[in-house]
């Protein structure tokens, strides 16, 4: 079987954060690390590339498929930031209708800039989904 594309590195978070050519962006991602990291209890690292993620956990599929991912994470993309979180966290729905401006996924949400969202939403539903996605995969 393959491995998967989006492993862990020891490439410079930093680093990614500093190639970031918008200055909103930049700033928008270096507070999204720290807003991460503290509700995760999880050093930044990165997945791949272009994926900041917080803590790990490894997933077997029915298929026999498996591998490891990150709890929660985030990508500076073209248009948005894509927030990787869970999609099946009971709080999800509710949370979302309270975070301000953002698009949704199956399992991402996409925000145009930090200032549209209220930040302490932002931070429950990281919680939540990162606690979600550990007890499922436990």
């Amino acid at each position: 079987m393959a491995a998967n594309k989006t492993q862990a590195t020891v490439a410079s978070v930093d680093a990614y954060l500093d190639a970031i050519a918008d200055p909103e962006r930049r700033a928008d991602c270096q507070a999204l690390t720290k807003l991460m990291s503290k509700a995760t209890g999880e050093p930044a690292t990165m997945w791949g590339t272009s994926i900041v993620g917080f803590g790990s956990y490894h997933y077997r599929y029915e298929s026999g498929r498996e591998g490891d991912s990150c709890l929660v994470g985030f990508a500076s993309r073209k248009g948005d930031i894509s927030l990787y979180v869970s999609a099946v966290f009971p709080e999800r729905e509710a949370l979302l209708a309270k975070l301000g401006k953002h698009k949704t996924a199956k399992a991402c949400v996409y925000l145009k800039r930090l200032a549209d969202v209220d930040l302490k939403v932002l931070e429950q539903i990281v919680k939540a989904a990162a606690k979600d996605t550990k007890a499922r995969h436990a």
